[in-house]
């Protein structure tokens, strides 16, 4: 266990570098912001938590040190960001083509939690920022041989509260706009909006993790 005395200052600077990490706009971002324009915060809930959970699982990989196992889950990462972006090409297409219509929208949205969780979860494993800041980044926060299992859930607490605190108001943003369409033709053009979101962070997704099997050919 860390020292008493250092532990809050590690757990601050933590805190303060997985906000400023998590508050820049990525593909993350802009799919949990499609998501609230498309659907309810019921539904954002679960996807928000499913992007948590993808953090939690990097912290643990960090944390636990296992070298071999991140080297050998950054081939594993190739699949998952092909998944990711091909399922949110997916959500795209459903909010695109959905027709309008608040009962519509509420009754298709809400479907699904777990799949919408899941969703979040392949975005989190899947981005390169993610990726960056618990492999790269995390240990010049912290002594990572110096962490136990207490200390790991601590931090794990603290990756789930910053993480909720830092993405919620892009949550609420968005569905106060959702809230103001009360039209069937408001109702289609943010379903249209949420689609250019979703489907632009798939577009991203697949874009880098081509640019990425074309680096690691080349070299």
């Amino acid at each position: 266990m860390m020292e008493l005395g250092s532990q809050l200052t590690i757990y601050l600077a933590y805190a303060a570098a997985l906000a400023i990490a998590a508050v820049i706009p990525g593909p993350g971002v802009a799919a949990l912001v499609g998501q609230a324009l498309g659907g309810s915060f019921r539904s954002c809930f679960f996807f928000l938590a499913g992007l948590a959970l993808g953090d939690v699982v990097y912290l643990t990989v960090a944390v636990a040190g296992l070298a071999a196992v991140a080297s050998l889950f950054s081939g594993a990462v190739v699949i998952i960001k092909i998944l990711s972006g091909a399922y949110l090409l997916y959500l795209a297409w459903q909010f695109w083509n959905n027709k309008g219509g608040l009962a519509d929208v509420e009754a298709r949205k809400d479907k699904g939690e777990m799949k919408v969780a899941l969703a979040g979860l392949l975005i989190t494993l899947s981005n390169p920022k993610t990726i960056v800041f618990y492999l790269a980044l995390l240990p010049t926060v912290l002594s990572l041989e110096q962490v136990q299992f207490a200390d790991w859930l601590v931090l794990a607490l603290i990756t789930v509260l910053v993480l909720f605190v830092t993405l919620t108001p892009y949550v609420l943003l968005a569905t106060r706009a959702r809230s103001w369409a009360n039209n069937a033709s408001s109702l289609r053009l943010l379903n249209r909006l949420a689609a250019t979101l979703i489907g632009g962070a798939g577009i991203a997704i697949l874009l880098e993790t081509m640019q990425s099997v074309r680096r690691n050919f080349a070299s």
